[in-house]
């Protein structure tokens, strides 16, 4: 399911005030930054990733990476961080309600 532009921008809006979860550095995406931002986004729908100073890529081709292994969709990229988000399957889990159009 696509995202529409109200969602992303409710997304973008509760992602905002949120510190980066998952950091990647110059071994680019490994399996445990994989690992880690499949269980980060289990339990929170919603994730704020940073690419740090100095790795060979930047942000926007690191989001389609992870977000295509993690099976999550891109809400925003800018700079060096970008924000996914995944509906959980938890049932524990304060579910974020999308707006409908």
């Amino acid at each position: 399911m696509a995202l529409t532009k109200k969602q992303i921008k409710q997304l973008r809006a509760l992602a905002h005030h949120e510190n980066p979860l998952v950091q990647i550095g110059k071994n680019d995406i490994t399996d445990n930054v994989v690992k880690q931002a499949a269980e980060t986004i289990n339990k929170r729908e919603l994730i704020k990733c940073q690419v740090m100073d100095g790795a060979g890529f930047d942000a926007a081709e690191c989001a389609e990476k992870l977000a295509g292994q993690i099976g999550a969709q891109i809400v925003q990229v800018i700079g060096n961080r970008f924000v996914l988000y995944r509906k959980s399957t938890r049932p524990d889990v304060e579910h974020i309600r999308l707006v409908r159009d």
